[in-house]
């Protein structure tokens, strides 16, 4: 089972819905990941292994060095995106 955390800079608006969407997604195609929601604050104590997020912010976080896979959803109600970044990421 993978751990995700989905993030965006307040932890409130958009990452909310895409942590809907995600789930959405993920109970869908029955994909074996378990998802949190935070803001970004909470990222440097994550443990787990993706962290998805809004492109822009993924553009950032990807400078910082963590070990986590980072994800940028364009469309964060767009749930064919979603899965297919998801199904990439299971399929690496």
């Amino acid at each position: 089972m993978h751990k995700a955390l989905v993030a965006c800079r307040a932890g409130v608006g958009s990452s909310l819905m895409l942590k809907i969407k995600t789930e959405q997604v993920i109970k869908e195609k029955g994909f074996p990941i378990q998802v949190e929601h935070s803001s970004l604050d909470a990222v440097s104590g994550f443990d787990g292994d993706l962290l998805i997020t809004l492109a822009d912010v993924a553009k950032e976080l990807e400078t910082q060095g963590l070990k986590q896979t980072i994800i940028g959803i364009n469309n964060i109600v767009d749930k064919a995106e979603i899965e297919s970044k998801l199904s990439g990421f299971l399929n690496r």
